[in-house]
């Protein structure tokens, strides 16, 4: 597996993206894109390049991208629809094997972010219907919301995709606070991607 450290005030997780990343201030065009947060803290260099883009979780929970589901944390990322037929299930299922294997860790020093990539079909209801056909437990977050902040999202993690058929199969693993990013196929064994995410939790 290819590693890959990303400088403090660089932040190249752009690296990791099949193509360049949009230049564009895309934040400030989105409608309610952001939640308040507590504007006597400076932003760290890693919430400036995440931003705070509102997504919406399978309980039909607004979430922040950094500040909510990023910060601090060690973090599996897959991009999924919940109507595919071709990789995204058995992307799930491994995905499953991974949550059962890391156990009580889940949830506390490890989440996993499961980003839709067709966010007009894939509503809260229709999310939690899918994780819990998977066998999702706390700590694993399916994740919608406006195309807009999708898509941002999706671009800040290296997974947007023009056509939702072309979305890839590639696990991003992260321990935001250390800067430590690793790509994993999703579909490789379970007990390969635990031991690189074991890795990466224990990275200082």
């Amino acid at each position: 597996m290819r590693k890959i450290r990303f400088a403090p005030l660089g932040l190249s997780l752009c690296l990791l993206a099949a193509c360049a990343l949009s230049a564009r201030a895309q934040t400030t065009t989105l409608a309610s894109a952001t939640l308040p947060r507590d504007t006597a803290t400076e932003a760290s260099p890693a919430q400036k390049y995440f931003t705070d883009v509102v997504l919406v979780n399978q309980n039909g929970e607004r979430v922040r991208l950094y500040s909510d589901l990023l910060k601090d944390k060690v973090v599996i990322i897959n991009a999924f629809f919940a109507t595919c037929n071709g990789s995204c299930p058995p992307m799930s299922h491994n995905l499953a094997r991974v949550q059962d294997a890391l156990a009580d860790r889940m949830g506390k020093d490890v989440v996993i972010l499961s980003l839709t990539v067709d966010p007009s079909m894939d509503t809260p209801e229709r999310l939690k219907e899918y994780a819990a056909k998977m066998g999702a437990k706390p700590g694993w977050y399916f994740l919608t919301g406006e195309q807009a902040n999708v898509e941002l999202a999706q671009r800040k993690l290296g997974q947007y995709v023009a056509d939702k058929q072309d979305h890839k199969a590639i696990l991003l693993v992260g321990n935001v606070r250390t800067g430590l990013w690793k790509k994993a196929f999703a579909l490789a064994p379970s007990d390969e991607i635990v031991e690189l995410v074991q890795s990466v939790l224990t990275d200082k």
